[in-house]
């Protein structure tokens, strides 16, 4: 049985240093790194994963994600300012239930990488890490500005992780955003 197999613990951004070799050479400047453990079973988690029309249910900066064919898809994702970015991505590996990686293709608006790993842990679920690569369109200022509206990559991901055990344990994710919005319309307490 290999390490991997018999994970106790959730991979931490210090074992990416594989990852991060990879990412350097494709000239991508920004890394993030988030672990989850989930108490669903690792298949079961890789499917949803896999099928990438799902992800939009999950990641609140997806507009959508067509796919092409088994390996090749095009992801539209909300930027600030109310603008999108679109980009076709290719899977580059793929061992079902297991991981899933990516890279966008030569050209692409916003250069990206990453891979989604699911490690089934004996009575806890499965640990889910997905390390993303990405060279933010615009350079340091577009990151500044994505940062302020919260589309910058590092803080969604770990935002997304969160929507996506939610979502994974309960069948839903939980907001306060339509209470927000519903309270303005609530009638004057008499």
């Amino acid at each position: 049985m290999a390490a991997s197999e018999t994970l106790s613990a959730p991979a931490t951004a210090a074992r990416d240093a594989d990852v991060r070799a990879r990412e350097t050479a494709r000239d991508e400047s920004s890394i993030t790194a988030s672990v989850v453990t989930i108490n669903r079973p690792a298949q079961e988690l890789y499917d949803f994963w896999r099928d990438f029309a799902n992800l939009p249910r999950v990641m609140e900066n997806i507009e959508r994600i067509t796919a092409t064919d088994v390996r090749r898809s095009t992801w539209v994702v909300k930027a600030p300012a109310g603008r999108t970015v679109e980009w076709d991505a290719i899977v580059t590996e793929d061992q079902p239930g297991k991981l899933i990686a990516w890279q966008s293709v030569e050209g692409s608006e916003v250069r990206n990488s990453g891979r989604v790993e699911f490690h089934a842990v004996a009575g806890r679920g499965t640990v889910v890490r997905a390390v993303i690569a990405y060279d933010p369109p615009g350079g340091a200022i577009a990151q500044l500005i994505a940062k302020l509206f919260q589309r910058e990559p590092a803080m969604q991901s770990r935002r997304d992780l969160r929507r996506f055990k939610q979502y994974m344990e309960t069948g839903e994710i939980s907001t306060s955003a339509w209470t927000r919005a519903q309270a303005t319309e609530l009638p004057d307490a008499a």
